[in-house]
């Protein structure tokens, strides 16, 4: 078998723990190292366990002395065990042991940035359990919020960002009765809004995007007396996402947004001062994007989301046919 780049890490990482040069804590220290290389934008999971296995020989090799090393080399194995794509729920049920188990130590030793990141990982980790009963989404939010009061907007707009977002969507899954809907839905815009103060197009594009486009998609299903309003206000967010998602560079993001952008158009009528005369512009642009994302999708084998949107085509062709009888 031809070596990789991952197998030439771990050969070197590995062989500086026989290293007689080095101390304990130094090769603890270096394979800490050498597994967050490789879980750093891995190109395939072989890295990510490669990574585990470094963080599990590091395991081994702490001593009681060495408290922060250890809860570091837990972290990093949860956050490679969450990494790894996985349709079960085992690698995420080891990567919530792991993080828990780093905290205690963290929280005695670390930095709060440190502290924070973990927490915010640990959210993630919940949020994926929730599907499989093993969390709740209640338990994903106070992690979030944990690890909200060291990343602010003003001083870690980046982390401030992906933390409020996540922070909305989890609020949109809340398993809560019709009679709180609307608050629910009117905190998640909340969370977005309050993350876009601090993110802009040009310092953190990507995140901006991410927020915009999810903004959007809240506005657009706000439970609210004012719908075409936060309709137009969604349109709006979709234009702004669509300023850093394009289809030659984000393909996958791009196809979702103008989906997104098309089920605004489909219900929202061409002149919004006399809705009464109808949207057959608006059904004609609402079809062009979706052929759009349908192709985007089927390029790509997202065949899921290109069914859907196949699904919503034969709808706008119908109430096309209708108008024009």
């Amino acid at each position: 078998m031809t070596p990789t780049i991952s197998d030439a890490n771990v050969k070197a990482a590995l062989a500086a723990i026989e290293s007689e040069t080095a101390t304990l804590s130094e090769k603890v220290e270096m394979l800490i190292e050498m597994a967050t290389g490789l879980q750093n934008k891995p190109k395939t999971s072989q890295q990510l366990e490669d990574a585990i296995l470094l963080y599990r020989r590091g395991l081994e090799l702490c001593t009681p002395e060495m408290p922060l090393l250890q809860a570091r080399c837990l972290s990093g194995m949860g956050t490679a065990l969450r990494t790894i794509p996985s349709e079960g729920v085992n690698l995420l049920l080891e990567a919530k042991t792991a993080y828990q188990k780093a905290l205690p130590i963290l929280e005695e030793h670390a930095s709060p940035e440190e502290v924070a990141e973990t927490y915010m990982n640990l959210g993630v980790v919940l949020q994926g359990l929730v599907g499989f009963h093993e969390a709740t989404m209640q338990e994903a939010i106070q992690a979030y919020q944990k690890a909200a009061k060291v990343f602010t907007g003003e001083s870690y707009p980046q982390e401030f960002a992906i933390l409020q977002n996540n922070i909305a969507i989890a609020y949109l899954s809340l398993p809560l009765s019709p009679d709180k809907e609307k608050m629910r839905q009117g905190m998640a815009v909340q969370s977005f809004e309050a993350a876009l103060k601090w993110v802009t197009l040009i310092d953190h594009p990507s995140e901006y995007a991410m927020l915009q486009n999810n903004l959007a998609n809240a506005l657009q299903y706000l439970n609210t007396s004012h719908p075409i309003e936060n309709n137009v206000k969604a349109l709006a967010a979709y234009d702004e996402a669509l300023k850093v998602r394009t289809r030659q560079d984000t393909p996958i993001e791009y196809a979702n947004t103008i989906a997104n952008k098309a089920n605004v158009l489909f219900n929202l009528p061409d002149d919004i001062e006399h809705p009464e005369a109808g949207n057959p512009n608006n059904l004609k642009q609402c079809q062009a994007y979706y052929q759009e994302a349908k192709q985007i999708f089927s390029d790509y084998g997202q065949w899921e989301q290109a069914n859907l949107v196949a699904e919503m085509l034969e709808n706008i062709d119908k109430e096309l046919s209708a108008l024009s009888q």
